[in-house]
């Protein structure tokens, strides 16, 4: 019976998420430029968990590979990650096999612990975030646009460590109900993401044999 309770939950997810789709955030401009900022392309892999009987699970059809175009400007930073779910036996239920979403994060100002207070647009739903002068560590929260009664989630946190120096990001994606105060997890991924930046190379990267 709890089996079946979650596979009708993770329906009513995917229902929720076709729809929010139409209603997407994403970004508007007349003209496409290729080097107007600091650019930096995140590729990495995403393991899934959902919490049952206050214990994370390991749920490994629900993992995915991704790449995030992460496009740096002066104090407001624009991103688009590009999802795909690898396992063969994915069932769709947490939305299509191949997904893209939308960040926009302004950076507004320091608060008395000297953290950089963001406010944040995005596909997943609006919020705000913090971080460290030198963006290496940061915490954004965000709300779901008017959650469905049966989403078993209002509220994603994605915690975030870059390691510059080693070409590194680690982060954790929460997605949490939260209700008079109290949070309740329902699902998270763990994601590791290397970067790569512009670059010459000495000769072609690979050849066919």
């Amino acid at each position: 019976m709890k089996h079946q309770h979650f596979i009708i939950v993770l329906i009513l997810l995917t229902l929720w998420s076709c729809s929010s789709s139409k209603k997407a955030t994403i970004p508007l401009s007349e003209t496409v430029l290729a080097d107007d900022t600091y650019t930096i392309i995140w590729n990495g892999v995403s393991h899934a968990y959902r919490y049952e009987n206050k214990t994370w699970i390991r749920d490994e059809q629900y993992d995915y590979q991704f790449d995030v175009i992460q496009k740096r400007y002066d104090n407001l930073w624009k991103s688009i990650k590009s999802l795909h779910r690898i396992h063969p036996e994915y069932d769709g239920k947490a939305g299509d096999r191949d997904q893209t979403m939308y960040f926009e994060l302004a950076y507004n100002s320091l608060n008395d612990s000297n953290k950089v207070i963001s406010t944040i647009i995005s596909t997943l739903g609006d919020g705000t975030g913090l971080c460290d002068p030198e963006f290496r560590n940061s915490q954004l929260i965000m709300y779901v646009k008017e959650p469905s009664s049966f989403l078993p989630y209002n509220k994603f946190r994605i915690t975030q460590h870059y390691n510059y120096e080693e070409g590194l990001l680690t982060e954790t994606v929460e997605l949490l109900n939260e209700k008079d105060g109290i949070e309740t997890p329902f699902m998270k991924n763990e994601e590791t993401a290397w970067f790569y930046i512009k670059g010459k190379l000495d000769k072609a990267p690979t050849i066919f044999r």
